[in-house]
């Protein structure tokens, strides 16, 4: 089981070198990681419920989402219901950001079908599916 931990770690970490030389000039896959997020599970979360599912101290993700608000791609707004609080929304540039962050690794994808049996690989995908729900539900923190 270490042996395949340290596989994905290190696809990750190759994965995300690579992803990060596609994204614009000062943006890092932990930002496109916070968009993506959004636009998979919806808008409208505390940064501090988005600190959480990152796993990431509030400060970590406060500066994160400085830098993406800083760019126009979300909006931080009042919590209505709490004004101590505020709320994360995506923009359309944030969206645009997401799809171009992901049409700018077609070139890789490409290379990747080329050199590799993609089909072969991406049926593991579910059992990856289970290992990482499995993490998700028995975290430490």
């Amino acid at each position: 089981m270490f042996g395949l931990l340290t596989e994905i770690g290190i696809i990750h970490q190759l994965a995300a070198n690579e992803f990060n030389h596609r994204l614009p000039e000062g943006l890092h896959i932990s930002h496109f990681g916070v968009i993506s997020h959004l636009c998979r599970v919806g808008d409208g979360w505390t940064p501090l419920r988005i600190a959480r599912a990152f796993q990431v101290t509030k400060a970590t993700m406060t500066n994160t989402l400085a830098k993406l608000s800083a760019r126009g791609l979300i909006e931080v707004k009042e919590n209505p219901k709490d004004g101590r609080s505020k709320l994360v929304f995506i923009t359309p540039q944030g969206r645009a950001f997401q799809e171009r962050s992901i049409a700018s690794l077609k070139p890789l994808i490409e290379k990747m079908d080329q050199d590799l049996d993609l089909e072969a690989i991406v049926k593991i995908l579910p059992e990856l599916k289970k290992l990482r729900e499995y993490f998700d539900k028995n975290r430490t923190n």
